[in-house]
C-alpha cells in the first residue's frame, strides 16, 4: 500500500530548455547550484511508495515552478540573476519567450498538481537548501539547520507539522525546524486550498548520505502517516 501522498520535486532538474539555449550563459555547474543539489537521489527513491510523484527535469535557474506566475524579480519565476547572483542571460528574454516558457514548463506542472489532489491526502513539496543561506535568500551567511519543514502557519494543521518534526527527529537522530528559514513557498501556498501542504528541506550539508536522508525521510513519512490516518 502506498502512502496517500503527493510528493511533488519542482528543483530537481538541471536541462537549460532549448528555447533558451542560444541567451543562456550559465555553465552546467552553475545552473546545478542553483537547483537543488541531491534532491533526485534523496527524493525519487521514495516515488513508489507515495501515491503520486511530480517532478521536472528544467533546470530552476530558468523557470522556477515554486514562484507566483506574477514573480518577475530577477530570482522570480524567469529569472534574470540565479540565488548566488549569478547572470543567466546575455540579453534578457523577451516577453513573447516569457510567455513561451511559462505555458510549456510552468502552467503544466501546476495544473498536475491540481489533477493529483483528489487521488491523495496531503502533498509534500521537496527542496534541498544550501548549508549556508545565499545572498538572495532570507537568511544570507547563516548556517541552516539539518532539516526545515514549513506550512506557512495555514497549509496544514499546526498538530500535524510538529508531529512530522517529532518522526523525522526521531528518524534522523537531528534537530528538525519548523518554518526557519523557510516559511513555506509559493506551491504549498497556492495549491492548500485542494488539500493540506507541508513543504520539506533538506540542508546539502553532508551530515548523512543522500541514501541515508532519503531512507530517513521514508522512515518518518510511515511513522507519521500512521499517527495521521491509520
Amino acid at each position: 500500500m502506498r502512502l496517500p501522498f503527493l510528493l511533488s520535486v519542482p528543483h530537481a532538474g538541471w536541462k537549460i530548455p532549448p528555447e533558451v539555449e542560444d541567451i543562456c550563459i550559465l555553465s552546467q555547474k552553475e545552473v546545478q547550484e542553483d537547483g537543488d543539489v541531491g534532491a533526485d537521489e534523496i527524493y525519487s527513491p521514495i516515488k513508489d511508495s507515495v501515491a503520486a510523484f511530480v517532478t521536472t527535469d528544467i533546470g530552476r535557474a530558468i523557470v522556477d515552478l515554486n514562484r507566483a506566475e506574477d514573480d518577475f524579480r530577477k530570482d522570480g519565476i524567469i529569472k534574470t540573476h540565479t540565488c548566488w547572483n549569478v547572470p543567466v542571460y546575455r540579453i534578457e528574454p523577451s516577453q513573447v519567450l516569457i510567455e513561451i516558457l511559462t505555458k510549456k514548463y510552468y502552467y503544466p506542472y501546476h495544473a498536475q498538481l491540481k489533477s493529483l489532489a483528489n487521488k491523495v491526502k496531503l502533498g509534500i513539496d521537496a527542496h534541498t537548501m544550501a548549508a549556508f543561506g545565499p545572498p538572495v535568500g532570507p537568511d544570507p551567511g547563516i548556517e541552516r539547520p539539518p532539516v526545515c519543514i514549513s506550512n506557512a502557519g495555514f497549509t496544514c494543521p499546526q498538530p500535524w507539522i510538529k508531529s512530522l518534526a517529532v518522526s523525522l527527529e526521531d528518524s534522523l537522530g537531528l534537530p528538525v525546524s519548523i518554518n526557519t528559514p523557510f516559511q513555506g513557498g509559493y506551491i504549498v501556498r497556492s495549491h492548500a486550498a485542494e488539500i493540506p501542504w507541508i513543504q520539506v528541506e533538506y540542508s546539502r550539508a553532508p551530515f548523512l548520505g543522500h541514501e541515508q536522508k532519503s531512507r530517513a525521510l521514508l522512515r518518518a513519512l510511515l511513522e507519521w502517516n500512521n499517527s495521521l490516518f491509520e
